[in-house]
C-alpha cells in the first residue's frame, strides 16, 4: 500500500490556538506521546519566535530518536539560523521555510514584488540546506495564490534543494474539489514535483479541513499536516485522529496506510487537552465523550445485539476506555506511573514522587482517588515553573461571600522575600480574589494583568470531588499566561491557578527586561520588529 506520512504540528500551529500555552516540560511530554503514536514528523515549534520555543525545539530534538523533528522558519536568514541551531542534535531534522505567494499577502503584508519573493524563496531553501538535507518549503496562502506564479516559486524551491513541497490552505478558503485541482496542477506544471514529497496543510475555517486533506491526498499528496484534536489558529487545523481513522476505516476507497498506532489516539487526545487547557467537545469525532455513547433505545438495542449496527469502529481501536482505576493513599509510585503511562505521560522520578505525595494528601482527607484525579495532579506538577524563579508565592488568603453583601478577599503574597497584602471586592469570591491579586501586582510591577479567561470543573463526581481551575491572564501587550491548579476547595484552586499565571507573566517580564529585543518580523518588514508566531 501507498504510505501517507503524518506530519504533526500540534506543538507549533496547535500551540498558536487562542488560549493554548505550553511550557518546555509539557512540550516534551506531548512530543514523547506523539512518538508513541507513531507520527512521522513532529513540527516542534518556531524557534525564532521566543526563547521558550527555541528551548522546546532544542530539548525535543535532543530527546527523541524516532520521528523527524522539524522547526519552522520564515524565509529570513536569522529564522533559519535559529532553526538550524535548535535542531543541530536531532537524529533526524527538517527545516520548514515559508513565504507568501498570494498577491494579497505580497502586497499588504510583505510589500514585496513577485521577483523579490521568488529570490527570497530560493535563498532560504539554499540556506536551510546548509543545516540539513531535509528541507520543506511552503508557499503561504497557496489556495489564494495565482496558480502559475505559485508553480514558478515551487519549481525554483525544488531546484534549490527542497525535498518536500507543502500546499497550505492558510486561511481555510479552499473547497475539496479546488484543493485537489490545485495539487494536480502543480504535478502537471512542475515535473520536478513528482520526484519529491508533496504535502497538504489545511485550516478549518469553513469546516472542511479533513475533506480538503483527503482530496489533496487523492490528487497526489503523500504527506498530511495535522494536529491532535484539530487545534490551531482560529478554527483549527486538520484533525489527526479524524484523518487517520478515515484512511484506516475506508481503505476500500483510499488504498493507503499510515504508521499511526490508533490505540494511542484517545490517550494522546486527552493528554493534549489536559496540558493545553482546550477541552474536547463531547460530540467530537473519534475522541469525544459521546463518540461511542448511545442513548436512543433503538440504538442501544442494536449495539447490544451487534456493535456494528450503529458503530463503524470499536472504541478499542482508538484506545478509548471508560474504566477508572482507583488509587489509594497506600498506592506506590509504580501504580501511579502505570496509570500515567497509559494516559501518555512520561514523568521523571521526582515528578512521580510529587504526584504520589499529592495523591496521598488528598486520600488522607477521605477522598477516593480515581484515575482522572491522578492525571490532574500530573498536569499540576508539569504546569509548575520548575525551571523558572518563583517570584510570587501565597502566604495567606481569606474570602467573605454570601447573600446580601459584596464578596471581599484579602491575600498576602511573598514577592521576592517581601510580604505584601492586597484586598479586593467583586461579584463573587473568585472575582474579589482576582482584584486583590491584581492590586498587588499593579503596585509592585506596574501595568495590569487582565483575567481574560477562567474555567472551573469537578474532576470526578461527588461533592468531595477535586476542583480543577484554569485561568489566563492577558497583559497590555496582549501576551497571554495560563495557570492551572487542583484543590479540594474551589476558591483555593482558583487562587493557586492565578498565582501560577502571575508567576509566568512576571517571569516573562523579567526575561524581556534583561534581554535585547528579538530581531525578526515578517519578511519585507522592519527587521527590528519582534517576530510573532505565524500560521501557514
Amino acid at each position: 500500500m501507498r504510505k501517507i506520512k503524518i506530519f504533526d504540528t500540534t506543538l507549533r500551529d496547535g500551540e498558536q490556538s487562542p488560549g493554548a500555552s505550553l511550557n518546555v516540560e509539557e512540550k516534551l511530554v506531548i512530543a514523547r506521546q506523539l512518538e508513541r503514536l507513531g507520527v512521522d514528523i513532529i513540527e516542534a515549534g518556531f524557534p525564532i519566535s521566543s526563547t521558550g520555543d527555541f528551548e522546546g525545539v532544542k530539548l525535543i530534538a535532543e530527546s527523541l530518536d524516532g520521528p523527524t523533528i522539524c522547526g519552522l522558519a520564515r524565509a529570513k536568514k536569522e529564522d533559519i539560523e535559529a532553526a538550524g541551531k535548535a535542531l543541530e542534535k536531532a537524529s533526524s531534522s527538517r527545516i520548514h521555510v515559508f513565504i507568501a505567494t498570494s498577491d494579497l499577502h505580497m502586497d499588504k503584508k510583505l510589500k514585496m514584488s513577485r521577483d523579490d519573493v521568488l529570490a527570497m524563496a530560493v535563498a532560504s531553501v539554499e540556506q536551510a540546506r546548509q543545516f540539513t538535507d531535509d528541507v520543506e518549503f511552503s508557499p503561504e496562502d497557496a489556495s489564494r495564490s495565482d496558480m502559475d506564479f505559485m508553480c514558478k516559486v515551487i519549481e525554483a524551491a525544488v531546484n534549490a534543494g527542497a525535498t518536500t513541497i507543502n500546499i497550505p490552505d492558510t486561511v481555510g478558503y479552499a473547497m475539496p474539489g479546488e484543493i485537489g485541482d490545485r495539487v494536480r496542477y502543480v504535478k502537471e506544471k512542475v515535473p520536478a514535483a513528482n520526484d519529491i514529497v508533496l504535502s497538504i496543510h489545511c485550516h478549518n475555517d469553513l469546516g472542511v479541513a479533513v475533506a480538503n486533506s483527503l482530496s489533496a491526498m487523492q490528487a497526489g499528496c503523500d504527506q498530511i499536516e495535522c494536529t491532535i484534536n484539530g487545534i490551531g489558529e482560529r478554527a483549527g487545523n486538520t484533525s489527526l485522529e479524524e484523518i487517520v481513522m478515515a484512511l484506516n476505516m475506508r481503505q476500500d476507497v483510499y488504498d493507503v496506510e499510515t504508521g499511526i498506532n490508533t490505540r494511542e489516539l484517545w490517550s494522546t487526545s486527552r493528554l493534549v487537552s489536559n496540558l493545553t487547557g482546550i477541552e474536547v467537545q463531547r460530540n467530537k469525532a473519534i475522541v469525544g465523550e459521546n463518540a461511542f455513547a448511545h442513548e436512543a433505545g433503538i440504538h442501544q438495542h442494536g449495539v447490544i445485539s451487534d456493535r456494528r449496527t450503529y458503530e463503524i469502529m470499536s472504541a478499542k481501536e482508538v484506545g478509548w476506555h471508560g474504566t477508572q482505576l482507583v488509587i489509594g493513599k497506600h498506592s506506590g509510585v509504580h501504580a501511579i506511573e502505570k496509570v500515567l503511562e497509559r494516559r501518555g505521560y512520561d514523568l521523571n522520578r521526582d515528578q512521580l514522587h510529587e504526584v504520589r505525595a499529592r495523591v496521598k494528601d488528598a486520600a488522607d482527607r477521605e477522598k477516593t482517588i480515581e484515575e482522572e484525579d491522578v492525571v490532574a495532579f500530573a498536569n499540576e506538577v508539569l504546569n509548575e515553573l520548575t525551571s523558572e524563579e518563583q517570584v510570587v508565592s501565597l502566604e495567606e488568603f481569606s474570602v467573605m461571600t454570601g447573600n446580601g453583601f459584596t464578596a471581599s478577599a484579602t491575600i498576602k503574597l511573598n514577592i521576592n522575600g517581601e510580604e505584601v497584602i492586597g484586598t479586593g471586592t467583586g461579584v463573587g469570591p473568585v472575582d474579589a480574589s482576582a482584584h486583590a491579586l491584581q492590586q498587588i501586582l499593579s503596585a509592585q510591577f506596574g501595568g495590569e494583568l487582565e483575567l481574560s479567561d477562567y474555567g472551573l470543573k469537578a474532576i470526578t463526581g461527588g461533592t468531595n470531588a477535586l476542583a480543577h481551575a484554569n485561568i489566563q491572564f492577558k497583559d497590555q501587550a496582549e501576551n497571554r499566561f495560563r495557570g492551572d491548579a487542583v484543590d479540594k476547595d474551589v476558591i483555593l484552586a482558583s487562587v493557586h491557578a492565578m498565582i501560577k499565571g502571575a508567576n509566568r507573566a512576571l517571569n516573562h517580564r523579567i526575561r524581556h527586561a534583561n534581554t535585547p529585543q528579538d530581531k525578526g518580523g515578517s519578511p519585507g518588514q522592519d527587521t527590528e520588529s519582534k517576530p510573532q508566531k505565524t500560521a501557514k
